[in-house]
């Protein structure tokens, strides 16, 4: 029987993405990309938190240096520490290519791998011009060699970091591949028949069963290591994003979701759209990886 899922905080996001769980502030991080603004929630007293961000922000990942994120803006990497307000540049991506930064997730190895999408011009149908790349501790920066895509979405690891799933949004398929230095040939995970829907963002739990976020489709789907559809969380609204584990005992899976593209009609029957959301996972998480390279020292003085 399929598990429901309730809202936590209405944050009434554009497009909230990039969720992760950091078990030191027992708070979830999270952005809305499209109103370039970086979210913090903190259990143990329910405070939301939000920092404007100079750019579109697509993804992030927690930091080993205490106090810091890694953030991924439309165009570059860069390290933020949110107490202080500093921003700390790495790199430029894609820059003179029509995309801008999409999913990411660090591996078990504590780096950051992300991909991109195609951002056509009005009009235009989106063509497989997103690649996926690796930000490495000593912060080089290296392309995967993985397909194109369209819409790069749902990375994210097995629990021995050997297998690497990943997306193309638009194809209805989640593949895999074998991980390490390099990637192995990529290999079909698990389809989504229903075309009203898309996979998103993903997370993998202690088990290696993988929960990915459905848009269209209202719903979290977990599917055994194995790549069969065990069950679903059904979400109150039609855009799910990215899921991720959290709380003291990992149990619990956060959801955000997105209000972007939903007329007033669609909006009127989904009035959590854009919130953020937990259910009941029945399963335990992963602590989540954290990157592992240095961010620059704060001055004191």
């Amino acid at each position: 029987m399929n598990v429901h899922a309730t809202v936590v905080f209405q944050a009434r996001n554009t497009l909230g993405e990039g969720i992760v769980w950091c078990e030191r502030e027992q708070a979830l991080y999270w952005t809305d990309i499209h109103a370039a603004t970086l979210w913090r929630y903190r259990l143990l007293d329910a405070r939301a938190d939000q920092w404007p961000m100079p750019e579109r922000l697509a993804c992030l990942a927690l930091c080993e240096a205490d106090g810091w994120l890694l953030l991924g803006f439309t165009s570059r990497l860069a390290f933020f520490h949110p107490v202080s307000g500093t921003f700390a540049p790495i790199t430029t991506v894609e820059a003179s290519l029509p995309t801008r930064l999409n999913d990411g997730a660090c591996d078990r190895q504590g780096r950051f791998v992300f991909g991109t999408l195609h951002e056509p011009p009005a009009g235009r149908a989106r063509q497989p011009a997103g690649s996926f790349y690796r930000l490495n501790a000593e912060l080089s920066l290296e392309r995967l060699d993985l397909p194109g895509v369209a819409i790069s979405n749902s990375i994210a690891f097995s629990p021995d970091g050997h297998t690497l799933y990943y997306c193309d949004s638009p194809a209805r398929t989640i593949q895999c591949c074998d991980y390490g230095e390099r990637c192995g040939p990529s290999r079909t995970f698990a389809r989504l028949d229903d075309p009203r829907g898309e996979p998103d963002g993903s997370a993998v739990d202690g088990a290696g069963n993988l929960w990915n976020a459905q848009w269209g489709l209202g719903r979290v789907a977990c599917y055994t290591p194995d790549g069969r559809l065990d069950h679903c969380i059904d979400m109150p609204v039609s855009q799910p994003t990215r899921p991720a584990f959290g709380g003291p005992d990992l149990a619990t899976l956060y959801i955000t979701s997105a209000r972007d593209g939903l007329d007033a009609g669609a909006l009127a029957t989904e009035p959590s759209a854009g919130a953020l959301f937990a259910a009941p996972a029945g399963s335990t998480g992963l602590p989540e990886p954290r990157f592992a390279g240095t961010p620059p020292r704060i001055s004191t003085t």
